[in-house]
């Protein structure tokens, strides 16, 4: 059986990083992927999704990369459940990543920086 997901897309907001009572850096991102058809309505459909990344590849991710950024992600799909506060059940599904690769920034910062 295999769970193996790769995506492409950027991120909504920057990385929130945090750190275990162990000391294990632990960073939570939002990744925007586009769909590669259009609706009927002739619109390209965007998907949200949340992302754990662990250790050096948190810390990585969190210093160099901003909201906007284009990364690869590959990595597994993960679900896990809880109770809220007010008693619902909650369901998580997440990719829980293997490798964070940096593609690049938002468009005005790499126009800045070329020459």
């Amino acid at each position: 059986m295999f769970n193996t997901v790769m995506l492409v897309g950027r991120l909504t907001r920057d990385p929130d990083i945090r750190y275990t009572a162990e000391g294990a850096p632990v960073a939570h991102i939002t990744l925007a992927v586009s769909r590669p058809f259009k609706s009927a309505s002739g619109e390209i459909e965007t998907d949200f999704v949340q992302c754990t990344l662990w250790r050096k590849t948190a810390e990585n991710t969190a210093n160099y990369c901003r909201k906007g950024s284009i990364v690869g992600v590959s990595g597994r799909i993960q679900t896990r459940n809880y109770e809220s506060s007010d008693g619902k059940k909650v369901y998580v599904t997440e990719v829980i990543a293997d490798s964070v690769r940096f593609m690049g920034g938002k468009p005005r910062e790499l126009a800045e920086v070329q020459p």
